[in-house]
């Protein structure tokens, strides 16, 4: 398997089959420009046609997993069909591909999760957070609609009411109280999050491959059962990005102030 035609995302293989992919944007904390959103959507597909390759271990470079989306990707968006269709599409991938892939996906969440890159790092088979971790959904600081993975599986790992509370006021989470609430697998002190990871891997890639895939072919038909409300979700967000709260929402994040949302009137 040929990976050199990814930009921002790099690979190791290291033993029993593991293969360490890394997003590689730690300049803006590995925030998803389009580049990176096709490859995050992408990637998976490669990895399940991957003979070599028996789990995977996903990690962001340097202090964060990934900052959500960059701005100028969501500035060409604001109200462009083509581009706000790709998007969609994309989105989608992202989170089907994960859920398709027969091999067992592994994220070591260190530090900041948004956006595109929370989607990656909570739909991983096993989510290992470091104490440090930060996440939120955020697409409601945006003025968008929560879309890419939060209801497809936010509601089964933690609960409808908390599910409701965080998406909707888009508070930040660190990586103890992700554990508490059932949002994560483990969690970690910072200094031992890839030991874990890895030591997690072995586990995985030395037991039972078909037993191991099958599994977890069995526990996605969960979140299958939930497709229709993952579309309606992701429509939904793709809705907002033709709508003046986006342009607040951008503006605020740009200007590092609070926004002021326009409110609906009946």
């Amino acid at each position: 398997m040929n990976y050199d035609e990814y930009q921002f995302l790099t690979f190791e293989r290291h033993d029993d089959g593991i293969l360490l992919i890394t997003i590689n944007r730690p300049d803006v904390l590995n925030a998803t420009n389009a580049r990176l959103h096709w490859e995050l959507s992408r990637v998976w597909k490669d990895v399940d046609d991957d003979p070599e390759t028996n789990v995977v271990i996903i990690t962001g470079k340097g202090r964060a997993f990934s900052a959500g989306g960059d701005l100028s990707m969501i500035e060409t968006m604001k109200g462009n069909h083509a581009n706000i269709s790709q998007a969609m599409r994309e989105a989608g991938d992202i989170v089907y591909n994960l859920i398709n892939c027969e091999k067992v996906i592994i994220s070591a969440i260190n530090g900041v999760a948004v956006g595109a890159g929370l989607a990656v790092a909570f739909m991983a088979d096993i989510t290992i957070a470091s104490e440090t971790m930060r996440i939120t959904d955020g697409h409601l600081r945006l003025g968008v609609a929560a879309g890419d993975h939060a209801v497809i599986l936010w509601p089964l790992l933690c609960g409808m009411a908390k599910a409701k509370y965080y998406l909707i006021t888009a508070d930040f989470i660190d990586g103890k109280e992700a554990e508490r609430i059932g949002l994560v697998s483990l969690c970690v002190p910072a200094d031992q999050l890839m030991d874990k990871a890895f030591e997690v891997a072995r586990k995985v890639a030395r037991g039972p491959q078909q037993a191991a895939r099958f599994t977890k072919r069995a526990l996605n038909n969960w979140l299958k059962t939930f497709g229709p409300h993952f579309d309606a979700s992701l429509a939904f967000e793709m809705l907002g990005f033709f709508s003046a709260d986006l342009a607040e929402g951008v503006g605020a994040l740009q200007e590092k102030r609070p926004p002021q949302f326009p409110h609906l009137k009946k």
